[in-house]
């Protein structure tokens, strides 16, 4: 520093000078007939100068020279004392801003003193006492900080001794994860633990332990891994809450779950065999959910089929009881009546289906067979070959209408007349 002050008045110094320490007169003499640039200045003579601008900075009169005896004046010594006063204030001046430090946004700053926590900042602008009182550290809170386990950079740089887990039903997996957290309280991060970062993987490496321990294995490969995560990232929380870590949890994510590569084939046919069952199992599902509904449905057909005969035979019965109470209620009334009406109702069922045949054997002519559905089929054929040839054939009520052959006008004359006579022989009867 002094140097320094030294050089901004154009004060030169140097410690190689072959007149330094030597008596001052003498120099004074020698500089009298040295000529410029002959050798260095006298120290003396330069401080003595330097006091002199330093007396007329602050207003004080410059003097030169000293007492009788070569000591130096008062306003030199003044002089001194104000120069020394000038450099401790800028040298106070620096060791107190020494103690001002910026916080960047989502970061906190933490002050100590004497090595002992003080008090938190916030970001922006801070000042603190300096050195040796005071220091301060910045703590980046929003920073999301990583922990992996099992793996150092990436997935194919395992480290077994890490990754390698024995789960619930005695088998080894190869796991690796990665844990990501925040700190909540950067205070508690900084004085309460010591190698934090390690003392987060070392929790994580035991949470993932312990899970994977109480779990079987396929249930941690295949449809357990997420739980198995969200497991881990609570039990982390746990312990580092109880360690008074400061960090805060925000993600487990499963990197990597397989089998030992020393097993991996063995295990991927344990896996195909699983498919296998399972592919069997879903094709059997897929045919029995074919087929059960199937039989349901014919079986709920059969059964409707059944209660719709029965409720035919019942209403059949039903029917017939009715029917038959009727008739015999008109069987009372007109016996004669009733039995006449009831055998032509059966001949009309009977003929409907049979060829029909006439006998008369009363009247005792020679026509004894007379087949009146081939007369009628005969009757329409000839119709219709006279309607081809004449033109349209009237219609009356769905059958074509012509004139009765002799044939057919006999014949319904034979039915009148055994109509007639049945009538007649029925009046006989009743009124016997």
């Amino acid at each position: 520093m002094f140097v320094s002050i030294l050089k901004r008045f154009g004060v030169k110094l140097s410690l190689n000078d072959p007149r330094w320490g030597r008596n001052p007169d003498d120099d004074r003499k020698a500089q009298e007939g040295r000529r410029p640039g002959d050798g260095p200045p006298d120290l003396d003579q330069m401080w003595r100068d330097f006091n002199a601008r330093l007396n007329r900075m602050f207003g004080g009169r410059g003097n030169n020279g000293g007492d009788n005896n070569g000591a130096p004046g008062r306003g030199e010594m003044r002089g001194a004392g104000i120069g020394a006063g000038v450099v401790a204030v800028i040298v106070g001046l620096i060791w107190l801003a020494s103690g001002a430090f910026i916080v960047q946004e989502g970061q906190t700053g933490v002050v100590t003193t004497f090595g002992k926590f003080s008090h938190s900042t916030t970001p922006g602008f801070n000042w603190r006492w300096p050195y040796p009182f005071q220091a301060h550290e910045t703590v980046n809170v929003s920073q999301i900080r990583t922990a992996e386990i099992g793996y150092r950079g990436t997935v194919r740089n395992k480290q077994p001794q890490e990754a390698l887990m024995l789960t619930d039903d005695e088998n080894i997996i190869d796991i690796q994860f990665a844990v990501q957290y925040t700190l909540k309280d950067p205070v508690a991060w900084l004085f309460n633990n010591r190698e934090r970062d390690d003392t987060v993987r070392q929790v994580a490496e035991t949470a993932i332990r312990e899970v994977v321990g109480r779990n079987k294995m396929d249930f941690v490969l295949y449809e357990g891994r997420e739980q198995v995560a969200t497991d881990v990232q609570t039990m982390i929380q746990q312990i580092t809450d109880r360690y008074a870590l400061g960090a805060l949890i925000t993600n487990v994510t499963m990197q990597g779950v397989q089998p030992p590569e020393q097993v991996q084939s063995a295990f991927d046919d344990a896996v195909r065999a699983g498919q296998d069952r399972a592919r069997a199992r879903n094709e059997g599902e897929a045919y029995a959910n074919q087929i059960i509904p199937a039989a349901r449905g014919q079986a709920f057909r059969l059964q409707q089929d059944a209660e719709a005969y029965r409720s035919m035979v019942v209403e059949n019965a039903t029917g017939n009881a009715s029917r038959f109470d009727q008739v015999v209620a008109a069987y009372s009334r007109a016996p004669a009546v009733t039995r006449d009406r009831m055998y032509i109702d059966t001949m009309q069922q009977i003929f409907t289906s049979t060829t029909k045949v006439m006998v008369d054997s009363r009247a005792g002519n020679n026509m004894l067979y007379l087949p009146l559905d081939k007369l009628m089929q005969q009757v329409q054929a000839n119709d219709a070959a006279i309607g081809s040839k004449s033109g349209p054939v009237q219609v009356q009520g769905g059958v074509p209408s012509s004139a009765p052959t002799a044939e057919v006008t006999q014949a319904m004359d034979a039915v009148r007349e055994r109509d007639s006579r049945s009538r007649d022989s029925s009046r006989d009867r009743e009124s016997r």
